[in-house]
């Protein structure tokens, strides 16, 4: 059986190929916070300060700091995962991204919530392998902070 709505998809693998072509819903608004950003920045080595130093970053066409890149991507699994369970898969593993774009910051303060598009499902040994368009909005802004095609590859038992 396969249920969606504005909040995600239930289905089971077989399902996943109906879900082609379908918009499968989108997260609750979340707030990007500087805590987060730092973590971040300690956990990657990587703190330009127009991610951590909220003083300097004021100077930035910016107005103060913003997600790294590579921060608002990293959205795309845990947003992936939310907004879709397939009820008899062992696994699924992220197998890559065959586009990304970032085409607008996420500032630290701002709303953000993920949306997620099924483009296409494919067979693979095991299982099936999705593309799935997923996109980072951030609340009253005119473009997305990420863009991505995510390819995820689930197997059943």
């Amino acid at each position: 059986m396969t249920t969606s709505d504005q909040s995600g998809l239930v289905t089971d693998i077989a399902g996943l190929r109906d879900a082609a072509g379908k918009h499968i819903g989108y997260t609750d608004w979340q707030e990007m916070t500087q805590e987060r950003v730092d973590r971040f920045a300690d956990a990657t080595d990587d703190h330009q300060f127009i991610h951590v130093d909220p003083e300097r970053a004021k100077q930035t066409p910016f107005g103060g700091t913003v997600a790294h890149g590579f921060l608002s991507l990293s959205l795309v699994a845990p947003v992936t995962q939310q907004l879709m369970q397939v009820t008899n898969a062992v696994m699924a593993v992220n197998y890559g991204l065959d586009r990304v774009r970032f085409p607008a910051p996420l500032p630290v303060g701002a709303q953000w919530r993920g949306g997620v598009e099924i483009i296409e499902v494919s067979e693979i040994s095991g299982g099936v392998q999705l593309k799935a368009r997923v996109t980072i909005e951030v609340k009253d802004a005119q473009k997305p902070a990420v863009v991505a095609e995510s390819l995820v590859r689930v197997y059943g038992g």
